[in-house]
């Protein structure tokens, strides 16, 4: 069964507030098994534009990808990031 992955490519404007989304979102992902595969760190944009962090999150497979970000535990994590980031997510299924 393929995986599924959250892609993410985000700006933070209050990186002490994004911590506390980080805290929160632990919940979720650990409900749902999430691996981290990227999660910031040194990047250099080569074609087109991006935001300054990129953040790849693995899953068991595509539906429990969409599951959490769906659950009610990942809800009350994005309450936080929705106002001190803004960015964009693609949820993928992989090969």
């Amino acid at each position: 069964m393929a995986k599924g992955y959250w892609v993410a490519h985000v700006d933070v404007s209050d990186p002490i507030a994004y911590e506390d989304y980080k805290a929160a979102n632990a919940v979720a992902f650990s409900k749902y098994g999430a691996q981290f595969v990227v999660r910031g760190g040194q990047q250099e944009v080569i074609e087109g534009s991006s935001k300054s962090r990129t953040v790849i999150i693995e899953f068991s497979d595509y539906e429990t990808a969409f599951a959490c970000y769906n659950s009610s535990e990942y809800r009350k994590a994005l309450d936080i990031r929705k106002d001190i980031s803004a960015g964009d997510l693609v949820i993928v299924e992989g090969v």
